[in-house]
């Protein structure tokens, strides 16, 4: 009888997987591997390099600034937690706080419904929808700056929103020099910027979902807006939701439309009459850049960063919080067109 002999016995290595790997390391970390991954890994080293030392170092430094009294030219005295507690006694930053959430409030809700409704406008059978969405996403690209110099002029008292209202018969309204009037102007130049680009946004959305949802609703006798609020937006759910996040980002962040539009040599009146203007990045600046304090500025950025987070999350479960219920409503809208097909 033939016996077949053991590989070890024979001294043939054993074709094990731990063999298989260590040659797999040997082989990758061989001369000839290393030249074979070094050329790519050198290709993308600029944007790591790039963002080391203009993204990453500034935020550790930052925090490490934020313990330390520092005006931008003599030595770091080190304060520990006495920047946060200075913030939370200063009464003009809780006041940039208010605001802040005040403008967000006006700016955001409107302009997120008015993007929506934007993006269910264009999704329907339009003329011209290609020139229509360059138009939204004009404002974007546009300067900032000179579109506030702009509306700073529309918003004048005797600018053109004044006269507009002069010629229905009403008063005119101090736009820039009442609380309310102020952040309403404020919350008009951040809605017309960002409301088209929202719109797109919304718009990829919508062009995503099946079109056999909108005949359903459509056999199931939904209008309009019935479509919009019962079969669009519960599939739209990660698109609002981002749509809200990176607004939330933006609108806790103002800064140049609240600068330009009320800058001042002055520092008192930075922010506007009664700095009803004064959002948190534009304190931060004052301190940072105008009065020198840059640790104190930098607490007060890492605050605004722990204000943004929680805002974010609370979007987050907002939004996605009733995500199940609205899909089982959809199912259902679905079963129903499905039975009338089958009678």
């Amino acid at each position: 009888m033939a016996t077949v002999a053991d590989p070890a016995e024979a001294g043939a290595p054993a074709d094990d997987g731990g063999g298989r790997a260590e040659g797999l390391r040997s082989r990758a970390s061989a001369p000839g591997g290393r030249r074979r991954h070094g050329p790519p890994l050198l290709a993308i080293s600029p944007f790591y390099v790039l963002f080391a030392v203009f993204g990453a170092f500034p935020v550790v430094f930052s925090l490490y600034l934020s313990f330390q009294d520092w005006d931008g030219i003599g030595d770091m005295r080190f304060v520990g937690f006495k920047q946060y507690g200075w913030l939370l006694e200063d009464s003009v930053f809780w006041h940039s706080v208010l605001n802040t959430f005040e403008i967000w409030f006006l700016s955001t809700v409107p302009m997120l419904f008015l993007a929506l409704v934007l993006a269910f406008l264009l999704h329907s059978q339009v003329r011209f929808t290609g020139a229509y969405r360059v138009a939204y996403f004009i404002p974007n690209v546009t300067s900032m700056v000179a579109m506030t110099v702009v509306f700073g002029s529309v918003f004048a008292q005797t600018g053109l929103a004044n006269s507009a209202l002069r010629m229905v018969g009403m008063d005119g309204v101090g736009w820039l020099s009442s609380e309310w009037g102020i952040k309403v102007s404020l919350s008009v130049m951040i809605i017309w910027r960002w409301v088209g680009y929202n719109a797109l946004i919304f718009l990829a959305g919508l062009q995503a979902i099946p079109t056999e949802h909108f005949e359903a609703a459509r056999v199931d006798g939904a209008n309009s807006w019935q479509t919009l609020f019962r079969v669009v937006l519960p599939q739209l759910r990660p698109v609002v939701l981002f749509a809200a996040v990176t607004s939330t980002i933006n609108g806790l962040q103002i800064f140049t439309e609240s600068q330009v539009l009320f800058q001042s040599t002055d520092v008192g009146t930075i922010g506007g009459p009664g700095q009803e203007g004064m959002t948190i990045v534009l304190y931060l600046w004052q301190k940072a850049f105008k009065d020198h304090q840059f640790g104190y500025g930098a607490a007060m950025g890492w605050v605004l960063f722990a204000i943004i987070a929680i805002f974010t999350l609370i979007n987050w479960r907002l939004v996605s919080g009733s995500d199940r219920e609205d899909r089982g409503g959809l199912r259902s809208l679905l079963r129903r067109k499905g039975a009338r097909n089958g009678r």
